[in-house]
C-alpha cells in the first residue's frame, strides 16, 4: 500500500469512529420527543414548538455530539420577538418541570440564556434556547451546503476533532478558543479557495443578510427555498471544474479571512480571548513537528483525544491482521498526515494568528455552538 493510500486509510479510520451509527440517531430522536412532552406540560410554553439545530440538523456532529434545542413560540405568521429577561423565565420554567427528571439541570444567563441538561438516562446532553430562529436557519444552510460534496462534512469532524484534541474548540470563558461554528466556517474557507473551488462564494448561494430578513413576516421558508435552488443550480453545473483531490490534498490551502458569511454584523471569534489564542498557536507549532519517527500513538495524539485513540488503534491493528496495511506505512503516514492536516492548517491559520491581536472582531461569531465531547 502506497503512503497516500495509507495516509487515506488512517483518515477512513478516524472517521469511521467519529460518524454517529444509527441508534445514535435513534438516541437524539427520542431524547428530542422526550422534551417535547415535558414543554408540553409546562403552561407558559404550551403550544411551542420543539426544535433541534446546530450540528445534529446539519449533520455536521459526531456521535457523542449533543443537541441543541430552540423552543419556538408561536405568533401567526410572524417572527415572535421574546426579551431577554422573558427567556429567562421561560427557562425557569422549564427547568422547574425538568428537575427530578432531567439530570444535571443548570440555567446560563448567557447572552443567549441556555438550560443546559441531560437526559432522564444520563444519555445525551442538551442545549435548550427560546426562539434562537437564526441559528436554525443557519443549521439548515448548512446542511444544504454539505450536500454539495461529501467531503466537506468530513473535513469538519477531522478539523474539529483535530481541534478537540489540542484543546482549542471550546468557547467557554476559561478556554476562550474557537467555536465548532468557527471550525466549521474555517472548512467552508477551505473549499471556497481550492483549485478549482469546490464551493462557491455564500453570496451565490444566498444574497441577503439572513438577520435581517427574518424580521417581521415568518420568511424561514423563502430563504431555505431560496437557498435549495441555488445550491441546486451549483451542483447541476456542467461546465463548473470538478476538483478530484483526495481528502489529505484539500488540506492544502491558504486561508486569509473568514467572517460569518450567514449574518454580516455578527464577529464569530468574540469568544476567542489572548490566552485562548496563545493556546492556538501552540496548538499548530505542535502539530508541526510531526516526524517519520512517530509511530501510531504518536500520530494519534497529534490528531485525535485520548478517549477516541483506542477505538482507532483497535480498527487499525484489524487491519493490519488482514493484510491491509503495515508498520513501515504507518511511520511514513505519520509523517505525511502530521504535515498535511497539523503543518497545512497551521500555515493557513498563522496569518490570521499573527494579526489577531489588532483584529479579533473581524473573525467569527459563536452562535451557534455545539458540544462534541465524548462522555467517559
Amino acid at each position: 500500500m502506497s503512503a497516500n493510500s495509507t495516509l487515506e486509510h488512517i483518515l477512513e479510520e478516524i472517521l469511521e469512529v467519529l460518524k454517529p451509527k444509527q441508534k445514535d440517531l435513534a438516541t437524539r430522536a427520542q431524547v428530542i420527543n422526550e422534551l417535547r412532552r415535558v414543554v408540553e406540560s409546562v403552561p407558559s410554553l404550551r403550544g411551542a414548538a420543539v426544535e433541534p439545530f446546530g450540528s445534529f440538523v446539519s449533520n455536521l456532529f459526531t456521535k457523542w455530539g449533543d443537541v441543541d434545542i430552540s423552543i419556538n413560540l408561536t405568533k401567526g405568521g410572524y417572527i415572535s420577538h421574546v426579551e431577554y429577561d422573558r427567556k429567562i423565565e421561560l427557562l425557569q420554567d422549564l427547568k422547574k418541570s425538568l428537575t427530578g427528571r432531567w439530570q444535571m439541570v443548570q440555567l446560563i444567563p448567557a447572552r443567549v440564556p441556555i438550560l443546559k441538561c441531560e437526559s432522564s438516562d444520563n444519555i445525551l446532553s442538551c442545549d435548550i434556547s427560546i426562539d434562537n430562529l437564526i441559528v436554525q436557519i443557519k443549521s439548515k444552510l448548512l446542511l444544504g451546503i454539505s450536500e454539495i460534496d461529501g467531503r466537506f462534512r468530513d473535513m469538519v469532524l477531522l478539523v474539529k476533532e483535530w481541534a478537540k484534541a489540542h484543546e482549542i474548540n471550546d468557547a467557554t470563558p476559561m478556554s476562550g478558543t474557537f467555536t465548532s461554528y468557527s471550525l466549521t466556517l474555517l472548512v467552508i474557507f477551505h473549499f471556497q479557495t481550492c483549485e478549482p473551488a469546490i464551493f462557491p462564494p455564500l453570496k451565490d448561494i444566498y444574497a441577503g443578510n439572513v438577520a435581517d430578513d427574518l424580521q417581521g413576516l415568518r420568511t424561514e421558508r423563502n430563504i431555505a427555498e431560496a437557498c435549495a435552488a441555488n445550491i441546486r443550480r451549483f451542483s447541476q453545473d456542467k461546465f463548473r471544474p470538478v476538483n478530484h483531490s483526495s481528502l489529505s490534498e484539500i488540506f492544502i490551502s491558504f486561508l486569509a479571512k473568514i467572517e460569518d458569511p450567514f449574518e454580516w454584523t455578527e464577529n464569530s471569534a468574540r469568544a476567542v480571548s489572548m490566552s485562548g489564542l496563545t493556546r492556538i498557536s501552540e496548538a499548530f507549532e505542535m502539530s508541526r513537528v510531526i516526524s517519520a519517527d512517530q509511530n501510531l500513538d504518536s500520530l494519534l495524539a497529534t490528531l485525535v483525544r485520548p478517549q477516541v485513540s483506542p477505538e482507532i488503534k483497535a480498527r487499525h491493528n484489524q487491519g493490519q491482521h488482514s493484510g491491509d496495511t503495515g508498520t513501515s506505512s504507518a511511520f511514513v503516514s505519520g509523517l505525511l498526515l502530521g504535515g498535511l492536516v497539523a503543518g497545512t492548517l497551521s500555515y493557513m491559520f498563522a496569518p490570521e494568528i499573527s494579526k489577531a491581536a489588532d483584529g479579533l472582531k473581524k473573525f467569527f461569531d459563536n452562535s451557534d455552538d455545539d458540544s462534541d465531547e465524548p462522555k467517559n
